[in-house]
């Protein structure tokens, strides 16, 4: 990777190293995740772009440990005139338009929940019952912390422990990072059940930082076309488990396989370091990235 002047990213350098602590502390709001659905009850979860990765995540988890049917729309595309018990609208500036306006077009009909970033954003006063994370709120346009302490938030809601999720995280911030997963030519991220959200996340997050060619599928999804991108100097990033056979298939192609080995959050910050040190090597700044900002507000 050609090496161009040093421009800083320091606002993502200390949120993301931030991690470890804003999900503990996420784990330990007894109080705010009780304010969330209850078991058994029917939701959506809506959110757009990051936010939108984090809800499908928590919809599987949720789903799958038996709490309720749940379902994970980008708000743009939310189809929540379907009898739902609540909906929970997650976005860290609580002023993203798209998810205003579903809010507003169910407001007095169905419960809404707010997990927002921004305790004084517009939001908070629209839904029903608002559960802000200022703590995990950042000033990068690049999101780390505050989508994965609000995830670390749902699954302590549904019992589970996060200690070593914790754990993994601080390691994930420490390691040294391989030079040749920093500069490979192309990335292919891959996830299965709650993690394929993370695995979308991920190749968000480099697409932002880094303006890299990046793509996510479900792991099982891969050998069905994608996999033909597979070649030397690239990298199939495996978040949890990988399927039998795919590491193998992976490695034929001459690609490097990267299995992941820790909670596939705590491999999330991993991608989100590497995504920055690209950024880094290539002069760019993640915390003012081409073409974005930090929340998407559309004229009327």
């Amino acid at each position: 990777m050609t090496s161009t002047p040093h421009r800083t990213a320091a606002h993502m350098a200390a949120e993301l190293e931030s991690q470890p602590q804003t999900w503990a502390r996420a784990a330990a709001l007894v109080d705010e995740q009780a304010a969330l659905p209850a078991r058994g009850q029917r939701i959506a979860v809506i959110g757009c772009g990051t936010s939108w990765f984090m809800a499908q995540s928590y919809a599987w988890l949720r789903e799958a440990g038996g709490h309720g049917e749940t379902d994970a729309f980008t708000a743009s595309e939310a189809f929540v005139d379907r009898g739902y018990d609540a909906v929970v609208a997650l976005t860290r500036s609580g002023t993203t338009t798209e998810v205003l306006q579903v809010v507003e077009r169910l407001k007095g009909r169905v419960r809404t929940v707010g997990v927002i970033g921004d305790a004084e954003s517009p939001l908070v006063g629209l839904v029903d019952d608002a559960i802000t994370l200022p703590f995990a709120d950042e000033q990068s346009v690049v999101q780390t912390r505050f989508a994965t302490t609000a995830l670390a938030l749902f699954r302590a809601s549904l019992g589970e422990s996060l200690e070593q999720a914790v754990a993994d995280a601080a390691t994930a911030v420490a390691e040294h990072l391989d030079p040749e997963l920093v500069d490979a030519e192309q990335y292919s991220f891959l996830g299965q059940g709650w993690s394929v959200g993370l695995a979308h996340e991920a190749a968000l997050k480099m697409r932002e930082a880094s303006q890299s060619w990046t793509e996510s599928y479900p792991s099982m999804e891969y050998r069905h076309g994608p996999i033909a991108i597979a070649a030397p100097g690239r990298v199939t990033w495996q978040f949890g488990e990988a399927p039998v056979g795919l590491e193998g298939d992976v490695r034929a192609t001459g690609a490097r396989f990267e299995a992941g080995t820790l909670d596939p959050m705590a491999e999330l910050v991993r991608a989100q370091r590497v995504a920055l040190a690209r950024a880094t090597a290539r002069g760019l700044d993640p915390d003012a990235p081409r073409n974005l900002t930090r929340s998407v507000i559309l004229d009327d």
